[in-house]
């Protein structure tokens, strides 16, 4: 989710203006215009860091001759696909706060300068010093981490004198690095400076390779029809061959083989044509001649994607099981006699459309965390949490399927943060279906065909998603479908592509919601990434153009994310309620549907990244707030839907509530 310019254009205009006042003209220590630019350019849609602005700082020359400086890795050997590394610096002669240690890969990146890059840049307009480093970080640590480094604890004599007495006492500290199996070298840089003011003191002299590059790795699931006979497996390997799927009795399938190169992700940005608002505070910067426009309004960022966030995502393999049973275990593994094989997984099909019931976990905007604490470009402080508990319930065999409905990794054009996501869904996603909705984090860019124009996808423009996540939709940049599981019909929509009235998409929605055979799916399920209702604000255009959609076809229950936080409606329709829950007999808001009037709605995007708060006040249609980390736990018969709230961190249900038929 971002804060939406519509809703708050003065404010944000009031934040352009002081901002660019204070970018100083020329200062190496601080940010070139081409980095506040980028600052500026990702206020409203992300969390800057002094991390994430990195690339944009200009180097300066560290003054420290020190001779002594070391960085080496306690195993050189070659890396696994899943491992802590611990990278030791020594000779250190004063510790400081501001000393810290960057993951470098490709490990052939310059840390110094970019010159063969120099007309690339001229290009976009960018003439202002180069970035600091060819190719992004993938993750950094401070050495003070380590709680002996700043009180020098371990020291080592690196000069004696004439009389025995040590003459130059050097300190060394250990900072470890979570390292998954992204193919290309490692290697580690020792800076100082912070993350604002960097400059290189020493790096590893060996790059550190994988073992094996081409390894198939973070295989994940998703269903391609209704009929649950037939499951779609998609990896990642180095190698371009196809590989197979063994699965079943002596079944096996070739795999499909599809990869992106940095010229398939969206250009460029400038800053401007974000919003109207920005258009109008131009003007009135001109009306009042208040000073020469900043520089910052007009200016070209080229997207992290095609730029210093791009890293190579190797092949993607996709093959499909046939021959399945619905609600039936198999066990499958996948690669190649040449690169590998994964082990032995077990999972478990969906029921088929039209079955008795399906219970499924739903929930989004859940991204990934680091395992060891090291700053990366996004990082989402739930994640860990909401899928440690997805996973144990997964594992208890009592999930059928899992829906992540929009921003699924908070990439945002650092794609080497796929592998880290990916990585840490596996456990999820290689046993049950793992069904997704396209998010604006995953789609969103400035004239690439998204129905909001701001950058959130960093200039994915919804290629990656749509590679490593291949949903049964009608073509390529089409990212809508429909699926049918046990006694629900689901809807699955693109807020992020056109959905007015005479559009494609709108008439795909208004075509598959007729056709259901509520006798065969009694319940009809409508979800998508941005909310109709929030109480923090929602897309009005959006509500007045879909919503008589939901009530015309009867619809039952409305899940969104985008909005960071859990929140539940009456059956409401144009902000009013037509109809309340009851009390049953255990205490949980109970729909009656028998008697339909309204969608019931709930926002579910509490899966991982910061929170949003509520407010005190709170529209009359909203019933339940919750500002936790969770996911929802759904079982759905063919009289009853179930919904339950669970926080990951306690395990405990904080919000029930049931739709009937009877």
């Amino acid at each position: 989710m971002e804060q939406r310019l519509t809703h708050h254009g003065y404010k944000l205009s009031f934040i352009l203006f002081i901002f660019c006042l204070t970018i100083p003209s020329s200062s190496s220590f601080e940010l070139q215009p081409s980095a506040a630019d980028a600052v500026y350019h990702h206020l409203n849609y992300t969390a800057i860091s002094d991390f994430r602005v990195l690339n944009r700082r200009t180097l300066i020359q560290c003054p420290d001759p020190n001779p002594y400086l070391q960085i080496n890795v306690t195993d050189n050997a070659d890396l696994s696909d899943d491992q802590f590394v611990t990278v030791n610096v020594s000779g250190v002669l004063v510790p400081s706060d501001s000393d810290w240690v960057a993951m470098i890969s490709p490990s052939y990146s310059n840390v110094t300068t970019c010159l063969e890059s120099e007309a690339y840049y001229i290009q976009t307009g960018d003439t202002s010093t180069l970035p600091l480093l060819c190719h992004y970080p993938v993750k950094a640590k401070y050495v003070s981490s380590d709680p002996d480094y700043i009180s020098c604890k371990n020291k080592e004599c690196q000069k004696y004198g004439s009389n025995g007495d040590c003459e130059v006492t050097t300190c060394s500290g250990s900072v470890s690095f979570h390292v998954v199996n992204i193919r290309t070298d490692i290697e580690f840089v020792f800076f100082t400076g912070g993350f604002s003011t960097p400059c290189v003191l020493t790096r590893t002299d060996t790059p550190l390779k994988f073992s094996n590059p081409n390894s198939p790795l973070y295989g994940h699931l998703s269903s391609i029809d209704s009929t649950a006979t037939s499951m779609r497996l998609t990896w990642v390997s180095g190698e371009k061959e196809p590989q197979q799927v063994q699965y079943g009795d002596g079944k096996s399938q070739t795999s499909e083989v599809a990869t992106f190169s940095a010229d398939d992700m969206c250009s460029e940005f400038r800053l401007g044509t974000l919003s109207y608002e920005l258009n109008l505070f131009k003007q009135y910067f001109r009306q009042f001649s208040l000073a020469p426009i900043p520089k910052c309004i007009g200016s070209v960022v080229q997207s992290p994607a095609k730029d210093f966030g791009w890293h190579d995502p190797g092949y993607i393999h996709t093959a499909v099981m046939s021959g399945l049973q619905p609600s039936t275990a198999f066990k499958y593994k996948y690669g190649s006699d040449a690169v590998g094989w994964s082990e032995e997984i077990e999972f478990r099909t969906p029921p088929a459309g039209g079955s008795d019931g399906v219970k499924f976990l739903v929930f989004g905007d859940m991204g990934k965390a680091p395992l060891d604490s090291s700053a990366e470009h996004y990082i989402q402080p739930g994640s860990i949490s909401v899928i440690k508990a997805m996973t144990e319930e997964v594992e208890s065999g009592n999930v059928d399927s899992i829906f992540h409905i929009g921003d699924i990794s908070y990439a945002t054009g650092f794609l080497v943060e796929w592998d880290f996501f990916l990585h840490l869904i596996t456990p999820l996603a290689s046993q049950i279906t793992y069904m997704t909705a396209i998010g604006n984090h995953e789609r969103d860019y400035v004239d690439s065909g998204s129905w909001y124009s701001g950058p959130d996808s960093g200039g994915e423009c919804g290629v990656p998603y749509e590679t490593y996540f291949p949903m049964p939709t009608p073509a390529k940049d089409k990212p809508w479908y429909s699926i049918e599981q046990g006694s629900v019909h689901f809807t699955v929509i693109s807020t992020e592509h056109d959905w007015t009235e005479q559009s494609e998409q709108y008439e795909w929605m208004k075509t598959d919601m007729a056709s259901v055979d509520r006798s065969k799916t009694p319940w009809l399920i409508f979800t998508g990434h941005r909310p109709m209702y929030s109480s923090l604000g929602a897309d009005d255009q959006f509500l007045e153009v879909v919503e008589p959609l939901l009530l015309d076809n009867k619809v039952d229950l409305v899940l969104f994310g985008h909005v960071h936080n859990y929140e539940r409606t009456c059956s409401v329709y144009n902000s009013e309620c037509l109809a309340m829950p009851t009390k049953d007999g255990n205490g949980i808001d109970t729909y009656d549907n028998s008697n339909y009037t309204a969608p019931v709605q709930a926002i579910v995007g509490m899966a991982g990244f910061s929170l949003d708060k509520f407010s005190d006040d709170a529209p009359s249609w909203s019933l339940k707030r919750i500002s936790e980390f969770g996911y929802v736990r759904a079982d759905a018969t063919k009289d009853e839907l179930k919904l339950e709230f669970v926080n990951s961190d306690t395990k405990h249900v904080e919000d029930s509530f049931i739709i009937t038929k009877k």
